[in-house]
């Protein structure tokens, strides 16, 4: 019953847009406004992390404080890159290459500050 309801809503809101005009803007709107919110709470997922472990990012080397914020800004330019670089195959894997590059500086920076 519940996963009728969901299908129901999700119809319900698909029916405007795909039968009244102006349906496409309607839809890239909504999109638009999805996006945002799921960038903003990811903004604010990272804010709170940063917060929970401000006394450990600030104890950091500065070698490795470096490397942990330029590591977090190559993944905030690649989400601002995303639609550029995923439009061609050689863009994607650079994408994918990139961010494994952050996400594997990130975690040697958090072992090394958590290894004793």
């Amino acid at each position: 019953m519940r996963t009728f309801r969901n299908v129901a809503i999700i119809a319900l809101i698909a029916v405007p847009v795909a039968f009244l005009p102006g349906g496409g803007a309607a839809t890239r709107a909504v999109l638009a406004a999805l996006g945002i919110g799921f960038l903003a709470s990811i903004g604010f997922a990272g804010w709170q992390g940063y917060r929970a472990n401000q006394f450990t990012i600030s104890t950091l080397p500065d070698v490795s404080r470096a490397v942990f914020f330029a590591a977090v800004g190559l993944l905030v330019l690649m989400v601002v890159a995303a639609d550029e670089l995923l439009a061609s195959g050689g863009g994607t894997l650079v994408w994918i290459g990139l961010i494994a590059l952050a996400v594997a500086a990130i975690i040697r920076v958090w072992t090394e500050a958590h290894t004793y």
